[in-house]
């Protein structure tokens, strides 16, 4: 799985203190530590992200983000959890995953007109870069995020 990432050393953010840390890209897959609080960079889950966090994780990691816009009430979101969280599991170190519960960031949500959900955006180099709404079955997540990650 390529994301096309240039450059030889990568900003990645902790999921777990948000903190910055180089990582050689050809170590990506070797369970990298954050620099500061020592937790292991990836975990093959989604990091749950705030607004601040996820402003940060879009601004300051060289990664594509993909972002599940949800819900807890949300039936559609429900059912796309399971989906989601099997990808981050097949697309990380190369990608990171995060939920941002809607509920919770009305002001994001809003910021970035998110007016349905679920809705699955991916960010790269700061900037939204695609984004649908509605759940999916695994394999045409799988296909609509690979084709946006590989871009």
């Amino acid at each position: 799985m390529s994301t096309e990432i240039s450059s030889a050393t990568l900003n990645v953010v902790c999921p777990h203190c948000d903190t910055g840390n180089r990582v050689p890209r050809k170590r990506l897959a070797d369970e990298p530590r954050c620099g500061a609080c020592k937790a292991p960079l990836f975990d093959a889950h989604p990091v749950a992200l705030g607004a601040s966090a996820f402003r940060h994780h879009v601004a300051s990691s060289d990664l594509p983000l993909v972002v599940d816009f949800w819900a807890p009430w949300c039936a559609p979101c429900r059912s796309m959890a399971p989906v989601f969280e099997r990808a981050a599991r097949e697309f990380e170190p190369h990608a990171r995953f995060a939920k941002v519960n809607t509920d919770e960031e009305q002001d994001l949500a809003k910021s970035l007109n998110i007016r349905s959900i679920p809705t699955l955006a991916i960010f790269r180099g700061g900037k939204e870069i695609t984004r649908t709404s509605g759940a999916m079955d695994e394999s045409r997540f799988v296909a609509w995020a690979r084709s946006h990650l590989q871009a």
